[in-house]
């Protein structure tokens, strides 16, 4: 029974000295994503596309409260049979708006998935590879203030060293065009 006994504290002091060697890293996805150029051009991209669309729902908007204010200066002059065609061309007007603004919703969320997935691929890659060099039990995104506090000695920074590893990674995707001969 001594043997079960003190070689059950001894695998339980094995276990604790083990977990009190591992190592861990940390790092703001947020720094690593915005130092990267390909993460800068996506968010210049897709600004400039949510800047189209909301320059189109503000003309279809203008063009509908142009017609509505046309309507209810002519209602009251307006036969039945034309003011209920134009109440019902305001209606499908102001369906298609909707319609419109759902949609351009869909297609930028899409855009912007499409543009960063490759990114944050990137990032992930980055991040499992420098974790194995450091030989961290586990690396932590430090952003959303999901960790209050890390002690700077028990983990290393990695966010540096994830930027440059997520540089190279991202220039060595990319293909150069050789002339041909």
């Amino acid at each position: 029974m001594k043997k079960i006994i003190l070689s059950s504290l001894l695998l339980f002091a094995c276990i604790n000295m083990a977990n009190a060697q591992q190592k861990f890293g940390y790092f703001s996805c947020k720094k690593v994503l915005e130092a990267l150029p390909e993460y800068n051009a996506a968010q210049k991209n897709l600004a400039e596309l949510k800047e189209k669309y909301a320059a189109e729902t503000k003309r279809v908007e203008a063009d509908f409260n142009s017609k509505y204010e046309e309507f209810l200066e002519g209602q009251k002059e307006f036969p039945a049979i034309i003011l209920q065609k134009r109440q019902t061309e305001l209606q499908e007007m102001m369906e298609k708006n909707i319609a419109f603004k759902r949609e351009a919703r869909r297609l930028y969320a899409e855009a912007e998935r499409e543009a960063m997935n490759p990114i944050k691929q990137t990032v992930k890659e980055a991040v499992a590879a420098v974790g194995k060099e450091e030989k961290c039990a586990f690396v932590l995104n430090t952003d959303s203030e999901s960790c209050a506090w890390i002690d700077p000695e028990q983990g290393t920074d990695l966010t540096d060293k994830l930027i440059s590893r997520a540089k190279v990674a991202a220039l060595s995707s990319i293909s150069i065009a050789t002339p041909a001969k």
